[in-house]
């Protein structure tokens, strides 16, 4: 009888745990190995999801609205909050972006394109065609911590008015087959690395929650060998970067069991359903399960609502409850060997807190990077990576200089609020683009880009701050604008002087000296008002300028007890002898009116 391994090349029969010339039994032995606990756990949710869907078919036959019985009414809003979220822990979300309006004021759809594809997970890119793309290119790592990427859904929708975004869009592992090969906590970083390189220098990467300590280790690893593919910052948040900085349940858990009991307890198999027959996974159900129970009591009341709500009449398809559990109960499955090498080298024996981190053989320093910019996001109340945990990633960049750090910890905001929640609309997200644009510069400058205050404008300081005496333009300092009333004094000033006269006389030779002939205000004439502008800038009409001409007849001969104006103030061009003239309140109350005084 032929093995069950025969004819198959090695790597591929020991990928499919299969012997190559082994004996039968204990081949399929360890082809079977955990996957009934696979295929039990996918029944049990297919059960539940069957009854949910029976309870409200039941519930919709008309002969059941005879009865006028409130309970049917329960037991269809029971049938449709079970039925749906069952059928959600297998079905992967769609991004479901909307569009979004642009500076033109016109709204762009938004949508998905694939740049670089591979075995267990795609750089993708969010595009609106006909928008001019935003100078800020930003490359989110969503982390494969049993959710998919579209977690990070109201992140990428914040961030597309003002940024070109990309996403790291992970695989589910039951649909990898295991001819693939492997994905460990090594090949993540690789990946990671790789689609940095791919999108160039000009970059600004986030971080969110399992991925923090990788992108670190994959940008030491660009810092060593490709300096010039470097991100220009980083923007860390909420990541077990020191997972003994701040213990919590999470932490504790890895270390309290050991690598022998999770292998045993928590890897299985993937059933003959799915692509990935064979392949050793962290289950997604699993991983969901743990995460209801470390708030199962929260949880069973918001389903408990959703039911009452339902029964009401008062649920929709879009509302609060639907929109968060629709993410939150669509779980993926990780490699084993991803999960297992997490829990490893990242919980127990901390190779990135020690900066011992190995990839291929190779160990990274994270020393090693000193351009790119670091900015650490905390949740004060995060009960998955504590504050501190994630902030000892500064302490380990060693040759970044201070100025290139920054840090943040967001008052009264958990896990989720510092990457999608309202602490992150209001408060987070804006501290994350003032950190691009001040770190927008090429890498190999050390200092950050401050914005300097703008300087003020050259001349209206100097019309402020210059007296009247000041050699300027006629344009600036001698022609201000006058509004009605005083044009009409200037008017009646002139026909007085001409109904003293009996003829317009021109200017004495004395108008081109150093005293030049003040006007009164007539008598019974209103007062002008003063022009809102500042007194440096209201000067006489009779100042001159440095080409002087013949003035054309502007006013009467100067009255014998008309008080002299100051000797200072030079005389007027021949331009400005029409223009309003500015009575000195000070002159108006020594002296009498110039039109009395020659009457």
């Amino acid at each position: 009888m032929r093995p069950a391994g025969a004819g198959l090349c090695a790597p591929r029969a020991a990928e499919a745990g299969l012997a190559p010339d082994g004996p039968t039994t204990p081949a399929w032995s360890n082809l079977m190995k955990y996957m009934p606990t696979y295929d039990l756990m996918e029944s049990v949710r297919n059960t539940n999801q069957w009854l949910g869907a029976t309870a409200r078919a039941m519930s919709d036959y008309p002969a059941m609205a005879m009865t006028a019985n409130p309970a049917m009414q329960l037991l269809k809003a029971w049938g449709d909050v079970t039925e749906r979220s069952f059928a959600r822990m297998v079905a992967k979300p769609d991004w479901g972006i909307p569009s979004i309006t642009g500076p033109d004021g016109k709204d762009h759809i938004v949508r998905v394109e694939t740049l670089v594809e591979r075995p267990f997970g795609d750089l993708i890119r969010f595009t609106t065609p006909g928008r001019k793309s935003p100078k800020r290119r930003v490359l989110l790592v969503a982390p494969m911590s049993g959710h998919y990427a579209t977690l990070l859904r109201k992140t990428v929708i914040s961030l597309l008015p003002d940024c070109d975004v990309h996403i790291t869009d992970w695989h589910n592992a039951r649909d990898i087959p295991v001819s693939k090969g492997k994905f460990d906590v090594e090949d993540y970083t690789k990946y990671v690395a790789e689609f940095m390189r791919h999108l160039g220098p000009d970059l600004h990467v986030i971080a969110v929650c399992q991925p923090v300590p990788l992108t670190l280790a994959a940008t030491a690893m660009l810092a060593e060998d490709d300096p010039e593919a470097q991100p220009r910052s980083l923007t860390l948040i909420g990541g077990p970067v020191d997972p003994d900085a701040a213990a919590t349940d999470v932490t504790d858990f890895g270390s309290r069991v050991t690598m022998g009991q999770l292998e045993h307890s928590m890897i299985q198999r993937v059933g003959f359903k799915y692509k990935g027959v064979g392949r050793e996974v962290y289950p997604g159900l699993l991983q969901l399960a743990s995460f209801i129970a470390m708030n199962a009591a929260t949880h069973a009341q918001a389903f408990t609502d959703q039911i009452f709500r339902a029964a009401h009449g008062k649920a929709s398809e879009h509302d609060k409850h639907n929109q968060f559990y629709d993410e939150y109960l669509a779980v993926m499955d990780m490699t084993a060997e991803f999960y297992l090498s997490t829990v490893e080298r990242v919980f127990k024996s901390r190779d990135i807190a020690r900066n011992v981190f190995t990839v291929d053989g190779r160990q990274l320093d994270l020393g090693k990077i000193t351009s790119v910019a670091v900015k650490i996001v905390e949740g004060e109340k995060d009960d998955i990576s504590a504050p501190g945990q994630c902030l000892a990633a500064l302490d380990l960049l060693t040759g970044l200089p201070d100025d290139r750090k920054a840090a943040h910890l967001e008052p009264g905001a958990g896990h989720y609020g510092i990457f999608a929640g309202s602490s992150w609309r209001k408060n987070i997200r804006p501290l994350v683009l003032q950190f691009i644009d001040a770190n927008s510069d090429a890498p190999g400058k050390h200092t950050a880009k401050v914005e300097s205050p703008k300087p003020a404008q050259p001349s209206k300081p100097a019309r402020r701050a210059k007296p009247a005496a000041a050699k300027a333009k006629p344009s600036e300092t001698s022609k201000p604008k006058a509004t009605k009333p005083e044009a009409k004094v200037a008017k009646d000033i002139v026909k007085g002087a001409e109904a003293v006269t009996g003829e317009a006389k021109p200017a004495p030779e004395r108008a081109q000296a150093a005293e030049p002939v003040v006007a009164k205000q007539p008598a019974g004439e209103p007062a002008a008002p003063k022009p809102a502008v500042s007194k440096p800038t209201l000067v006489s009409s009779n100042s001159a300028t440095p080409a002087q001409e013949p003035a054309k007849p502007a006013a009467a001969p100067q009255a014998a007890d008309a008080p002299k104006a100051e000797p200072s103030k030079p005389d007027a061009p021949k331009d400005e002898a029409a223009k309003p003239v500015e009575a000195k309140p000070e002159a108006a109350q020594a002296g009498k009116p110039t039109r009395a005084a020659n009457d």
